[in-house]
């Protein structure tokens, strides 16, 4: 297994009392799995998605990415244990709008140190497995909405993660865009074998999920196979 979330217990203050975001939520993601999650606003998904990244430590319960209890760990092991372990795939993809497409992946990889050659030749094999490898040079406003999250696909990729976590990636896509970027999702994380969370809202994509779980009041449940 590659992400496990284990009783995991988390609160936010409200007033003098304290709201429970996420009760006892235990979710266990094997690589090569995409494991969907859904339900209402305010259920508790985004929270989800925060603990999972270790943006967010919980009350209680344990969070262990690819073997590691992040339990303990300092800031800046946990920034450490995200820049090598973890992708994210922002509801937004976030682009810098100055910057290639190639560019927009290569940034990160070049601030960890690695040599431009090696970067700049993952980068554009990441395009090219997202179908951009023509789109390589093009800046973000010469991009369509599809394209653009195909891109902050790719770019959190680029340090081969085993843990992909997706926020809602086609809130701002139409349906045959946005069932396009969830294959290709999923097509990913069984080639690559990432443990992938995919937090959608759009029910009619769940199909290409091997797992669905749903959130409701800050409790976590699978749902049986359609």
């Amino acid at each position: 297994m590659s992400l496990h979330l284990t009783d995991v217990t988390l609160t936010y203050p409200d007033g003098d009392t304290r709201l429970t975001a996420l009760d006892r939520v235990s979710l266990h993601v094997p690589r090569g799995n995409v494991t969907a999650v859904v339900g209402p606003s305010g259920s508790g998904k985004s929270s989800l998605l925060a603990v999972a990244a270790t943006l967010v430590t919980p009350d209680a319960g344990t969070v262990t990415v690819d073997g590691a209890d992040t339990a303990g760990l300092s800031r800046a092991e946990l920034a450490e244990l995200r820049r090598h372990r973890i992708g994210i795939v922002f509801q937004q993809p976030h682009l810098l709008p100055s910057l290639t497409a190639a560019e927009q992946l290569q940034v990160m990889a070049r601030i960890d140190g690695r040599s431009p050659r090696r970067v700049r030749g993952r980068s554009l094999e990441l395009l090219d497995a997202v179908g951009l490898g023509e789109q390589a040079h093009r800046r973000p406003h010469q991009l369509s909405g599809g394209q653009r999250q195909r891109v902050g696909l790719a770019r959190a990729l680029m340090n081969d993660p085993t843990v992909l976590l997706v926020d809602e990636p086609t809130s701002a896509l139409d349906h045959a865009r946005g069932a396009a970027v969830v294959d290709l999702i999923t097509r990913l994380t069984h080639e690559r074998a990432t443990a992938t969370v995919l937090v959608t809202h759009d029910r009619t994509h769940l199909g290409a999920a091997d797992r669905v779980a749903e959130v409701r009041d800050g409790r976590l449940r699978l749902l049986p196979p359609a």
